[in-house]
């Protein structure tokens, strides 16, 4: 891109396009990795080299320069880039690393090879379980011994720390399934929660994504209590969109 100035784009063909398409969705942060990380798997910034200015990425994604810095941060954790400062600094894209499976992705893409076709198919199966079971749960009478069992999985989740933020997320789900008043849905969700849990345990747990997470959390559980299953609907779609993201965003 010699030639051109920082902070803007060559009238030509814009070979990041693809990638650095604005983020529409409410998960920002989340969507914010996949679009980095598709710029490193897909090789449109080579090793060595320097992504666009971050004020470029931020204009470009349609995010804060806030939610930049923290997904450039956790990438940079994952040992995927390089956050130099300076005058001739910036976030420059690391070699593949061998030797931390979990960081770069080897084994989250190898676990998904195995699924192969099944992997975006356990992905849409999880989404109508999930987004189904909330709406179920938010127009049931959820109240007494259910109440206080979401209510102490929500707790648990939001105290929980990173070695058991996994396992309390997914009872937490699991009793939303379980409270839908379905055993089928709740029976199918314990199934597809184990495969993408298979999943989620190869890439790195990410600070920013779980506050998010534990945001929506609180907001699905309202829904719930407050006998709306409409809005139950839409945050569980949007919840289930951004861990989507990220392991899509891993996997590219």
């Amino acid at each position: 891109m010699s030639g051109t100035a920082a902070g803007t784009r060559p009238t030509g063909a814009d070979p990041l396009a693809a990638a650095l398409r604005p983020v529409r969705s409410g998960n920002t942060f989340e969507e914010t990795v996949q679009r980095v990380l598709q710029l490193i798997r897909l090789g449109l910034v080579p090793e060595g080299e320097r992504l666009p200015p971050e004020r470029e990425l931020a204009e470009r994604l349609q995010v804060s320069r806030v939610t930049l810095r923290d997904a450039l941060k956790v990438l940079q954790d994952a040992g995927l880039l390089e956050i130099r400062r300076g005058r001739y600094g910036g976030a420059f894209v690391l070699p593949a690393r061998q030797d931390t499976p979990s960081g770069d992705g080897a084994e989250l893409r190898r676990r998904a090879e195995l699924l192969g076709d099944r992997l975006e198919d356990t992905l849409l199966f999880r989404e109508v379980l999930e987004v189904g079971a909330a709406e179920l749960c938010a127009a049931r009478e959820t109240a007494g011994e259910e109440e206080e069992r979401l209510r102490e999985c929500l707790a648990a989740t939001a105290s929980a720390g990173l070695a058991d933020y996994r396992r309390q997320d997914t009872r937490l789900h699991l009793a939303i399934a379980e409270l839908s008043g379905s055993v089928s849905v709740a029976a199918q969700y314990a199934a597809v929660r184990s495969t993408v849990n298979e999943l989620l345990d190869c890439i790195p747990l990410l600070p920013p994504n779980l506050e998010h997470s534990e945001r929506q959390h609180t907001e699905l559980v309202a829904a719930i209590l407050g006998g709306e299953p409409e809005r139950a609907r839409a945050v569980m779609r949007q919840h289930l969109a951004g861990t989507a993201a990220l392991l899509r965003g891993f996997l590219a």
